[in-house]
């Protein structure tokens, strides 16, 4: 009998899914218009599970796993409620997008689409395409990326490495990022300088890149208040998030010319027709080496959780870990509330349950806790009690084999 069910979606890499060992996992990937089955975890991608509510209710379910970075997709403050776990895969998929990043810079400068497409042009016109094509290229003067300024506007997992990159390819790079993390900083090239605001950023760039989350705070980053700060004659890079970057103003300074080129990965139909827009079918991270990363990192995660209840890089609960001290672990994922861990001791405390080894954390409203204890006396009531407490949203009992 399976231990774990995996619902998988979005044809997961085989790379990844090979990791659930085939005598404790099933896994399940099924057609989303006839049924979603139910399961304790699912991994996926781009589908959206906005629309599929039957299976939070369900109490077998225990986590999510986003083989990405993004989870807007996903019902994060439903499944937090509920007390499942969601994961993503933050870097995994970075150097891709890095690598596009760099080829589309390129890309921008050296005029490289509409000289294609005058290529093609000549070709298909026939003719003495060799003289024509020397007498067409002087329309197509570019420029090298050696010497000029970029300016990265996020410097997380895929910033750092672009930062970084550019500095290989001899560019004066200036970053902006006023939460930028030890870890990164840490990474971060010595030649980068810090730009104290994203209108200085702006000013001084020759390219732009966007690295930042679609949040709240991030929507229209770049829009009416600072776009046209543009330096004149730049390049706009976005391989971020649709909404981040206001359309309206970005058309504005694209036929003033202040914004030599916009460069996409989320289409809009509002830049049709526009010769200075590239836009790119959501390409970032759609490599075969990104999609092995992702896949493999998604798997780990899900059965470090489902195995053992430690949690990492989940976005709704906060990172825990705990080496084994026992065979019998006691997970509960709580509202980070006063007196919980009080609350849950003297529980175990009433039952003459002994904690060996224990560890919690808090992520904003939300908290986890790993107690490890001693077998006897922990029964099927021990669970019903926890889940008395209040503030308590789920509660696993991981016994051993």
């Amino acid at each position: 009998m399976y231990t774990h069910t995996i619902v998988s979606l979005d044809n997961i890499s085989q790379k990844g899914l090979s990791l659930f060992p085939g005598d404790k996992y099933q896994v399940i990937i099924p057609d989303l218009k006839k049924v979603f089955p139910f399961g304790n975890a699912v991994v996926l991608r781009s589908s959206d599970l906005h629309t599929t509510a039957v299976w939070l209710k369900s109490d077998k379910m225990l986590a999510v796993a986003r083989a990405g970075a993004g989870t807007n997709n996903i019902p994060v403050a439903e499944l937090s409620e509920n007390g499942i776990v969601v994961f993503n895969t933050p870097g995994a998929n970075a150097n891709s997008v890095k690598e596009l990043v760099i080829a589309s810079m390129i890309m921008a400068l050296r005029k490289l689409m509409p000289a294609l497409d005058k290529a093609r042009e000549i070709v298909a016109a026939g003719g003495e395409v060799l003289k024509t094509a020397e007498k067409a290229k002087k329309a197509f003067s570019g420029n090298e990326i050696a010497g000029k300024t970029l300016g990265v506007i996020g410097l997380g997992q895929i910033g750092v490495l672009v930062a970084n990159a550019a500095t290989a390819l001899d560019m004066n790079v200036i970053g902006y990022d006023p939460n930028i993390t030890v870890h990164s900083a840490w990474r971060i090239h010595d030649a980068v300088v810090r730009a104290k605001t994203i209108e200085e950023l702006l000013e001084k760039a020759d390219v732009v890149s966007i690295h930042v989350p679609f949040l709240n705070e991030t929507k229209n980053l770049l829009g009416p208040k600072n776009l046209k700060r543009l330096k004149h004659g730049s390049v706009v890079l976005n391989f971020a998030r649709n909404g981040i970057v206001d359309v309206k103003t970005m058309k504005e300074v694209l036929e003033s010319g202040q914004c030599r080129s916009y460069i996409t990965d989320f289409l809009n139909s509002a830049f049709v027709g526009m010769e200075n827009v590239i836009q790119l079918p959501h390409l970032g991270a759609s490599t075969e080496e990104a999609e092995e990363r992702c896949a493999v990192m998604a798997v780990n995660e899900l059965r470090d959780y489902l195995e053992d209840g430690n949690i990492k890089n989940s976005v709704n609960f906060p990172d825990v870990e705990l080496g084994k001290s026992t065979d019998t672990r006691i997970v509960v994922l709580h509202k980070n509330k006063p007196g919980m861990l009080g609350d849950l001791a003297q529980v175990l405390g009433r039952k003459n349950i002994n904690i060996i080894r224990m560890t919690n954390d808090s992520k904003g409203e939300f908290a986890a806790s790993l107690l490890d204890v001693e077998n006897k006396n922990v029964s099927f009531e021990t669970e019903a009690r926890l889940k008395e407490q209040e503030g308590v949203l789920r509660v696993r009992i991981l016994l051993p084999e």
